[in-house]
């Protein structure tokens, strides 16, 4: 391991609490967590932290805002009972779901933009052409309807569900999506979008928000990284890891 920070300055909670604009409790519930540390304690019962505190603490901070609070705790806890592969392990799937939500967001684009404006003319169509066009089953379209994200209406004599133009769009949209991964329930509020919206052009300005956050994240994951590998570079070495006692 690298530079031990355990038997630094001693601190009290209120000076680490300081230095980031947290409140002496947050200080205190971050250790009850297993996100700090545990501290040592005076005669009296007053916490003393140190500089490995400090840095654990710039780590959690770091990893939060490309993690979560629930995953930056996980790891936190992991590298503070000794299991670094674990820790190692929530981070890689934290990068895969990145990269998932990274997909995601191409297959709406691709879906977007293989989308024609709705024409003037009727276009109706039925459950079966519509289907044969998307080469999905009818039942695959009546489950959809009932999820909400298509709303044929009905012909009054003869009760069989009629697609508008707009519907077969609608069909389109979701049928791509499902492709790209997207679950029926994220799917509806996109297409409520595109119908308030009045169209996808204005959707672009959700999809550059959607790209930035992205970016966000990922960046948010390095700079969380370099505070993560700078305190596991400070943690003092587990027992039977110190120079000279590992077996040959």
């Amino acid at each position: 391991m690298g530079r031990n920070l355990q038997n630094g300055a001693r601190l009290r909670p209120v000076d680490l609490a300081r230095g980031h604009g947290l409140s002496t409790q947050a200080i205190r519930n971050y250790e009850d967590a297993g996100i700090l540390p545990a501290a040592d304690r005076t005669l009296h019962g007053y916490r003393t932290y140190t500089p490995l505190h400090a840095q654990a603490l710039r780590a959690f901070l770091a990893l939060v805002p490309g993690h979560g609070h629930r995953t930056a705790t996980s790891i936190m806890q992991a590298v503070n009972r000794g299991a670094t592969e674990d820790a190692l392990r929530l981070i890689d799937e934290s990068h895969a779901q990145l990269l998932d939500d990274r997909r995601t967001l191409q297959a709406v684009e691709a879906a977007l933009r293989d989308l024609a404006p709705v024409p003037q003319e009727r276009g109706d169509t039925f459950v079966g052409p519509l289907a044969r066009r998307l080469g999905i089953r009818p039942a695959t379209l009546r489950k959809w309807e009932r999820a909400g994200l298509v709303r044929p209406r009905r012909d009054p004599q003869t009760g069989y569900r009629i697609y508008s133009a707009a519907d077969v769009r609608d069909a389109r949209l979701a049928h791509q999506l499902r492709r790209g991964g997207y679950l029926l329930e994220q799917i509806a509020p996109l297409i409520a979008q595109v119908h308030s919206a009045g169209g996808v052009a204005p959707l672009e300005s959700t999809l550059r928000d959607w790209h930035a956050r992205l970016s966000a994240r990922s960046r948010a994951m390095l700079t969380g990284a370099a505070a993560l590998d700078a305190y596991l570079d400070c943690r003092p070495a587990p027992p039977g890891d110190e120079p000279g006692t590992r077996s040959p």
